[in-house]
């Protein structure tokens, strides 16, 4: 258990245990290996005693019942944090024009802090660090609204750096407290700001950054590039984040340019060429997900290879092909794709 550094390899090696009980009490009961009773006892008692320690030090879910407790823990932290997010907001607009500009300003200036030194009391109580990803989110949109409405106030325009400063703010409580719901809200950020800094190059005023939808794509690959350029020895669990992020905006950026959804910079008629890229890409990323052993990267691709496959589909058949022929071919195809993706699936 010394090798053990982290929660997320401590569950792992708790669900190998609960797996190896299974598998040997299955072949017990086929009569396919057979222990003594002190055999018996002397493993059981040395299986007892590591999850037992296990759950002390990293308060892991020894059991499937804790596991989806669990799970319900995450969602209503999730919640609640956005919960407790949209009413400070709601609870400032409600009375924020009743107080003086110095009593706004300490507000404004107290709330994120406070809402820090509750996250550090929090996550020193509790292992699970519920209640401190709740109180990260609470510091994240407060701080977010303490730069905007002190913009507000003292009349000042707003400019991309604003992101700059809330993404690295997040990504400086996810790297403190090791969580991925704050490093999801940084990514988020520091995408923006590439994307609207891209704008301003380009030329277009930044808050019209979404039109183009071109901006996002190097966001997206410079979050894929963290992972490749960053060890994260001390945090195991945060290059899948990078790395579905990144593809996510990658992927929904290519799907938004080729269905006309968005500006592009650098074609007149960017579709075809998106949708042939967002093909590539989907390929690109299935078969660096099986060569890494990344399921989550290859089901991500696999998603955007069909949608993509798809929409070349109807380009080119919608309009002048029979209905009924159309399904039929997608239909079929649909099955190839199926056994493509089931042999895929062996492999990783």
């Amino acid at each position: 258990m010394n090798d053990i550094t982290s929660k997320r390899e401590a569950q792992q090696r708790v669900d190998r245990i609960r797996a190896f009980r299974q598998e040997l009490a299955r072949l017990e009961r086929e009569n396919v290996l057979t222990l003594s009773s002190e055999q018996r006892q002397g493993l059981e008692a040395s299986l007892d005693q590591e999850l037992e320690a296990l759950a002390q030090r990293f308060d892991v879910d020894v059991t499937e019942s804790q596991k989806q407790i669990s799970w319900g823990m995450r969602i209503a932290s999730t919640i609640g944090g956005l919960a407790l997010c949209a009413a400070v907001f709601l609870f400032f607009y409600r009375f924020w024009g009743l107080l003086e500009t110095p009593v706004q300003v300490a507000i404004l200036m107290a709330t994120p802090i406070s809402a820090v030194l509750a996250a550090e009391y929090a996550a020193r109580r509790e292992r699970t660090l519920y209640f401190a990803a709740l109180l990260c989110l609470v510091a994240i949109a407060s701080f977010i609204m303490n730069l905007s409405v002190l913009a507000s106030i003292f009349n000042i325009t707003p400019a991309p750096g604003g992101f700059l400063v809330w993404g690295a703010f997040a990504l400086i409580l996810a790297y403190h407290y090791r969580l991925r719901l704050p490093l999801v809200a940084g990514l988020v950020c520091l995408g923006t700001y590439v994307a609207a800094e891209l704008t301003v190059f380009a030329g277009v005023f930044w808050p019209q950054f979404p039109e183009g939808s071109e901006t996002l794509i190097p966001a997206g690959l410079l979050m894929l590039a963290v992972p490749l350029a960053v060890k994260h020895r001390q945090f195991p669990e945060f290059p899948a984040v990078y790395r579905l992020a990144g593809l996510l905006v990658v992927f929904l950026a290519l799907l938004m340019l080729s269905l006309k959804m968005g500006r592009s910079y650098l074609l007149a008629d960017a579709a075809v060429f998106y949708q042939v890229t967002g093909l590539v890409a989907g390929a690109l990323a299935i078969w660096l997900g099986i060569r890494h052993r990344l399921p989550a990267m290859v089901n991500l691709g696999a998603t955007f290879f069909v949608i993509f496959l798809y929409c070349r589909f109807v380009a080119w058949w919608w309009d002048w092909m029979p209905k009924y022929l159309f399904f039929l071919i997608i239909g079929l195809i649909s099955v190839g794709l199926l056994g493509l993706f089931k042999r895929f699936r062996r492999t990783v």
